[in-house]
């Protein structure tokens, strides 16, 4: 596995500068146009400023799409024109351990992209010494969708099959994930809808942990539902991928 992460990070060592500046330019303008822009025309929401209830929205959806992006595109393109993975197959290496070197990889980027945010969000007065708290959560999230990035790869039949992950989930969740407004204010079904979701559970146990409001009860609860997405989707991509590596 950790064979996998290594070639990954010595390609991302060359590429470092363009890899830098699209996962961390592209959140650092949502910060600006909502957070400092659209935000300073919002009352506060759940008693914090619009920007303070805004920026673990950001850090977590930051996270879900560098590492969705790292793990549907270029592990697509491995498996299908450049027979990167037949070819590691060669070596002692198993279909498992290249899957979960791939998805570790995906996780570290969006780990990348996270902190980026953090270090740019010092510039707008954002930093906290509680950052340190919330790595393990970003963490979660970005195993969580590089798992899911690499299940949608094992059932991608072309690059056009990734628009309807995209553009169908992860997109949505990006939304109604409580990033832009509280779910206390909005119908019961689209809580319900949100909170079957794991973002939901990210953006709930950030914005807790950072603004102090943490409750035991509840933020257990979003932990081991992380926990279990997590798990349950590296299980299942396992599976996937394994039997697309037959085929």
């Amino acid at each position: 596995m950790i064979q996998v992460w290594l070639r990954n990070f010595l390609f991302f060592k060359k590429t470092f500068l363009v890899s830098l500046f699209w996962t961390v330019f592209e959140p650092l303008m949502y910060l600006a146009a909502f957070g400092f822009g659209f935000g300073r025309y919002v009352p506060p929401i759940e008693g914090l400023p619009f920007i303070d209830f805004y920026f673990p929205g950001l850090l977590c959806s930051t996270a879900m799409m560098v590492c969705y992006f790292e793990s549907t595109y270029p592990n697509y393109t491995k498996l299908t024109h450049q027979k990167t993975f037949q070819t590691m197959l060669l070596t002692p290496l198993s279909a498992q351990q290249i899957l979960l070197g791939e998805i570790f990889w995906s996780a570290t980027k969006g780990m990348i992209g996270a902190l980026g945010v953090m270090l740019v969000s010092i510039m707008f007065g954002l930093f906290s010494l509680k950052f340190i708290f919330i790595l393990p959560v970003l963490f979660l999230i970005s195993l969580i969708f590089a798992a899911f990035g690499l299940m949608v790869v094992s059932i991608a039949k072309n690059y056009d099959s990734f628009v309807f992950s995209t553009s169908g989930f992860i997109i949505p969740l990006s939304l109604i994930s409580g990033t832009y407004f509280s779910l206390k204010d909005m119908p019961q079904l689209i809580q319900w809808l949100a909170y079957a979701f794991p973002l939901s559970h990210g953006v709930q146990l950030v914005r807790h942990i950072l603004h102090g409001q943490t409750d035991i009860v509840f933020d257990g609860i979003h932990l081991l539902v992380l926990i279990c997405y997590a798990t349950g989707l590296i299980f299942f991509a396992n599976k996937l991928f394994q039997r697309k590596m037959i085929n």
